[in-house]
């Protein structure tokens, strides 16, 4: 099927989000080396608003007016403050590769919180059974680290990882149906700074100034998630939101699991069991068929 040419610019900035946010499990867990996850994101998300809102000024462009902030507040503490904020956390503890995968699983909360904001299509045999193949790849994937005790460390970093989905699939949500601003880049740079500075705020409350620190290699992390995870890939996740269909959008949870995996192999030496790329593929394949 031909691409409409219109939206062709989207679908541009749909494959930059896949290919450029699978990067960033990698560059996350690079630099929690030294600096604390709340410190880090913060960080990152209020220094990439902030330069986009510079730009913009300096070129004369229309930002967002305080009318719009009360929305793009929300949409950056459900996106940025509780999406990333909870991806941050989990890698403390889980693999880049493994979090990405556990993110996949969006498509899952996404079609609980379409249906509950009035979205009635219905589930169909399809979907349902999507649903039960992706779970179970969840529970293969997690299962054993639980029977050889990896303990609460383990279960915290999956439950935020959960908790970042369904943060990200409610704010996906709202921000389909109620645009406050025609302004893409504008209401990005608005959702980074709120979201970042809720993020410095949980890192402020939790005591982690006392122990921030930079390596170059940590430094060259947080760079890059500034620039590519933040400037370009939100950037263009904003756009492709605004022209192309959430569920569409969503996708990219497919491909970064891949990415973050082969990454997370290469450069970390995480394990990569036949079981958890088994499980992977599973996950991947259940969210295949709920998407058809």
């Amino acid at each position: 099927m031909a691409t409409n040419p219109s939206l062709r610019p989207a679908y541009v900035a749909w494959v930059t989000v896949c290919i450029l946010w699978g990067t960033t499990y990698l560059a996350i867990r690079i630099a929690l080396e030294t600096v604390p996850p709340m410190l880090m994101g913060g960080l990152r998300w209020t220094v990439a608003g902030a330069l986009i809102l510079l730009v913009m000024k300096l070129r004369r462009e229309r930002v967002p007016g305080a009318a719009e902030w009360p929305a793009l507040a929300l949409l950056g503490v459900l996106l940025i403050g509780l999406g990333n904020g909870g991806v941050v956390w989990a890698e403390q503890t889980l693999p880049s590769g493994l979090t990405a995968v556990l993110v996949a699983v969006i498509p899952f909360w996404m079609i609980g919180v379409e249906w509950l904001a009035g979205a009635r299509e219905p589930l169909g045999w399809r979907r349902g059974a999507g649903l039960v193949v992706g779970f179970g790849g969840i529970v293969l994937l997690v299962w054993p680290e639980l029977e050889l005790g990896e303990g609460m460390p383990f279960i915290v970093g999956v439950a935020a990882t959960q908790l970042a989905c369904l943060g990200w699939a409610i704010g996906s949500s709202f921000s389909r149906r109620r645009h406050p601003s025609e302004n893409v880049l504008g209401m990005a740079a608005y959702q980074m700074l709120f979201g970042g500075l809720v993020m410095l705020l949980a890192g402020t409350a939790h005591r982690e100034w006392g122990s921030l620190a930079f390596s170059g290699r940590s430094a060259s992390a947080l760079a890059y998630l500034v620039v590519f995870g933040s400037l370009a890939g939100y950037s263009a996740y904003a756009y492709a939101l605004k022209h192309l269909p959430t569920t569409t959008v969503t996708l990219y949870a497919y491909v970064n699991p891949v990415i973050a995996m082969v990454l997370g192999t290469l450069v970390l030496d995480e394990p990569m069991s036949l079981r958890v790329a088994a499980a992977g593929a599973i996950v991947l394949a259940g969210m295949a068929m709920v998407r058809r």
